[in-house]
């Protein structure tokens, strides 16, 4: 619990400003350069940049489990509900298709595989500063998917609301 305390001010530098609290991403040269003297066992940062990607990839399987409930509850009920109303059939196939492709984007992207060694990198500040990077673009790799899958999700809704709201027209 301790730790993670610490880690939380890690990636936000705060700046006092005239009573006004101002918030500063850092970038990862910053960032492991603060981890480093945070922490100034190497393991430890690893460790904590490790449970970074632990976090990413338990949401992102959380986010693969929704798009694959929701692909598979379309087998059953989908066919119903868009061979009786036209518009819940255009939302239900937008959703469909916005919910797969956000499915496509947590495949290609933040379930790819990236080994440490790979990198070459010898130095430990240098594999540090790569990690946070990489930690970084997929950050935002997720929040793309998360914006789309929600997309999806209240298009395929959408469709079932208007289809138990008009029903056939």
């Amino acid at each position: 619990m301790f730790i993670y305390k610490k880690v939380h001010f890690v990636f936000i530098l705060i700046i006092y400003k005239k009573e006004k609290v101002v918030s500063k991403f850092l970038s990862p040269k910053e960032e492991a350069h603060l981890m480093m003297k945070l922490f100034p066992s190497w393991t430890e940062c690893y460790k904590i940049i490790n449970h970074h990607f632990d976090v990413l990839q338990s949401r992102n399987q959380m986010m693969l489990t929704l798009s694959t409930l929701t692909l598979t509850i379309t087998g059953f009920s989908g066919p119903k509900i868009a061979s009786d109303n036209f518009l819940s059939r255009i939302f239900l196939v937008l959703g469909l298709l916005t919910v797969l492709s956000s499915t496509i984007i947590i495949l290609l992207s933040t379930l790819k595989i990236r080994w440490l060694t790979q990198d070459g990198i010898e130095e430990p500040i240098d594999i540090l500063i790569s990690l946070i990077a990489r930690r970084n673009r997929r950050t935002k790799l997720f929040h793309i998917q998360l914006i789309t899958l929600m997309s999806g999700l209240s298009l395929y809704v959408g469709g079932v609301i208007i289809y138990l709201l008009i029903g056939h027209f």
